[in-house]
């Protein structure tokens, strides 16, 4: 069983002993985001000011997978996607 003080990036496959500081990862700063208006989906370190698919200003979704449970890395949370 993998241990919960692990993080794994769901990006570029990254583990580091610990979680990652605000969900980013620290090798790529890459994480995946879901625009709350429209439901685009795209990685960056940090979400834009305003969804690069509709133009609106909205609130972005973590919806990286952080968990064996969604399929690890280089995965979108199913929960949450």
């Amino acid at each position: 069983m993998p241990s919960e003080d692990k993080s794994t990036c769901a990006v570029c496959g990254f583990t580091s002993e610990g979680k990652f500081t605000g969900d980013i990862c620290p090798k790529c700063n890459m994480t995946y985001w879901k625009c709350a208006e429209c439901g685009f989906t795209f990685t960056a370190g940090s979400p834009p000011d305003a969804c690069p698919e509709c133009g609106e200003k909205c609130d972005f979704l973590n919806i990286t997978c952080y968990t064996p449970e969604c399929g690890g890395p280089g995965n979108i949370d199913p929960r949450l996607g």
